[in-house]
This record gives C-alpha cells, sequence and structure tokens, in this order.
C-alpha cells in the first residue's frame, strides 16, 4: 500500500529556509515519478517541483517561481523525498504536499495517484 507522510512544515520569516521532508512505504522511489505541490489559502494546487522515475530518465523539473530557490531530492535508502526551501516569502505560504506516481514518463505528464495529508507552511512578512 503506497503512503506518503509529510513533515517538516511550520513558521518562517521572510527570507528563511524550510526542508520538507516526505517518507514514503509501499514503493520504491526509483520506479516512480515524486513531486511537490502546494496550495495556498483560496487558490487552487499547484506544482512546485517532481522528479521523473529513474526507469524514466531521472530528471527534475521546476515550475517557475521556485526555480533557483527550491531544490527537490530524494533519499533512496530511506525512501524520503526532501524539498529544500530558500528565500521564502508570505507568497510561499501555503500546505505543501508530496505526491507519486507509477509512470515512467517525464513526471509533468504524470497523474499523480498518490498523495500525502499534507504540511502547512507559513511566511511571515
Amino acid at each position: 500500500q503506497v503512503q506518503l507522510v509529510e513533515s517538516g512544515g511550520g513558521l518562517v520569516q521572510a527570507g528563511g529556509s524550510l526542508k520538507l521532508s516526505c517518507e514514503a512505504s509501499g514503493f520504491t522511489l526509483d520506479d516512480y515519478a515524486i513531486g511537490w505541490f502546494r496550495q495556498a489559502p483560496g487558490k487552487e494546487r499547484e506544482g512546485v517541483a517532481c522528479i521523473t522515475s529513474t526507469s524514466g530518465d531521472g530528471s527534475t523539473y521546476y515550475e517557475g517561481s521556485m526555480k533557483g530557490r527550491f531544490t527537490i531530492s530524494k533519499d533512496n535508502a530511506n525512501n524520503r523525498l526532501y524539498l529544500q526551501m530558500n528565500k521564502l516569502n508570505p507568497a510561499d505560504t501555503a500546505v505543501y504536499y508530496c505526491a507519486a506516481d507509477n509512470t515512467w514518463e517525464h513526471c509533468r505528464e504524470a497523474a499523480w495517484n498518490y498523495w500525502g495529508k499534507g504540511t502547512l507552511v507559513t511566511v511571515s512578512s
């Protein structure tokens, strides 16, 4: 059974950093597309970053405003996905979710069939 559990959210001041973690179980990270999404209050959920499965090309992808500030990574030995977030600003306030999909296609094409429950990140000005 695929399960995803996020942690690491909290309150941080503008300009600060935070590292989110997603513990995955029931599957091997290398075999799945994995990614981070976020949903700000009153807004639709949006993609943050993703990693294509190693069976695909293993590439990473970042949505525009997160490029250069956020870094997605994974630890295969511990089956964990991470999101390092730097230079945070109040617009980054959101619930952050990790997601997975059993696909070899580029992660931008993933259907994201599996989701965690999210972790709240609040950035104060």
